[in-house]
């Protein structure tokens, strides 16, 4: 089948103690409703190993994934400034949420498959030094330095509409001109990380490579899919070889931790528009991951969303 699905023990497992909003019980809710629904049957279900330490290095430093094997052989402390707590093996862990990214790149560019959806991946602020915001690894950056050393991509579009700005993967390829970025979140005004504002477009020989479309609190589909057409607009331009969809769920009304108002028909429109992207610049090649999201019925109604789209026939 052309869509590959990766959930496995070890990536059910990415979550933080007890009371944390991120729980270890996302990847089992989203699999219930995408069992109720038939969509197990029409993707390959797939698991990875774990990134090797060489892998997770193309994009953190040596000197951080020592302190994450540090704090994960210990099981105790933070990683970050008290958003991202330490628990014993989080570095195993973070290194399968990685290894998801690689493989499903891997199969995609050996043409094994068309497209691949990781719900438990997108931790898009970890930065090359440190971890942010829930993230240990930032699969997402070292799947970008991984399709260029090891796959030969050069021009990649990076989509983001998880409601906080993708602040480690935009900031770190900020001067990267053949890294298109965009973004559409809640205003950082309002919401963590407090960045994304519409005067970023890149640094140096990047800039105008780089998008962000902030959405007041409260704003819904109506004000998404006009940001959505300005987006599409600067991806059909861009014309990339590979897309990355990092589909969040915490936009959605209701989410605990932030102030949109979204339906899961805007992620299923996005999801719509960039298979069709995909096609016409990237022979179809694109990969999802399922970012944030608080609630786990909202997070099943917006993943489900995507993978129906992502398992539709061409």
């Amino acid at each position: 089948m052309s869509t590959h699905l990766f959930v496995s023990e070890s990536l059910g497992r990415y979550g933080f103690p007890e009371g944390h909003p991120l729980s270890v019980d996302r990847q089992g809710a989203f699999l219930r409703a995408a069992c109720l629904r038939g969509l197990e049957r029409r993707v390959t279900l797939a698991e990875a190993a774990a990134a090797s330490r060489e892998a997770i290095t193309r994009f953190h430093t040596a000197e951080y994934i020592d302190r994450v094997i540090d704090a994960s052989r210990r099981g105790d402390g933070y990683l970050d400034y008290g958003d991202t707590p330490a628990f014993a093996g989080c570095y195993e862990v973070g290194a399968h949420v990685v290894g998801a990214a690689l493989e499903g790149a891997r199969r995609i560019m050996a043409g094994e498959a068309r497209r691949s959806f990781q719900p438990i991946g997108g931790l898009h602020h970890a930065r090359r030094a440190g971890a942010a915001g829930f993230c240990v690894f930032n699969d997402p950056g070292v799947l970008i330095e991984t399709l260029r050393a090891e796959h030969g991509v050069r021009r990649i579009a990076y989509v983001d509409i998880d409601v906080h700005h993708g602040d480690g993967v935009f900031y770190e390829f900020e001067d990267d001109p053949d890294l298109v970025c965009v973004d559409i979140h809640e205003d950082g005004r309002f919401l963590y990380p407090g960045t994304g504002a519409a005067h970023e477009t890149g640094s140096g020989t990047a800039e105008g490579t780089k998008l962000n479309l902030a959405l007041l609190p409260g704003a819904g589909d109506g004000e998404f899919l006009r940001a959505w057409e300005k987006a599409e607009r600067f991806l059909q331009e861009a014309q990339p070889e590979f897309f990355i969809f990092q589909c969040g769920a915490d936009g959605l009304a209701g989410d605990p931790l932030a102030d949109l108002q979204l339906t899961a028909a805007a992620h299923r429109h996005a999801a719509q528009r960039l298979v069709a992207l995909a096609e016409r610049h990237a022979r179809g090649r694109l990969m999802a991951f399922g970012g944030g999201g608080y609630s786990l019925e909202n997070l099943s109604m917006a993943w489900c969303a995507v993978l129906e789209v992502l398992v539709e026939p061409l």
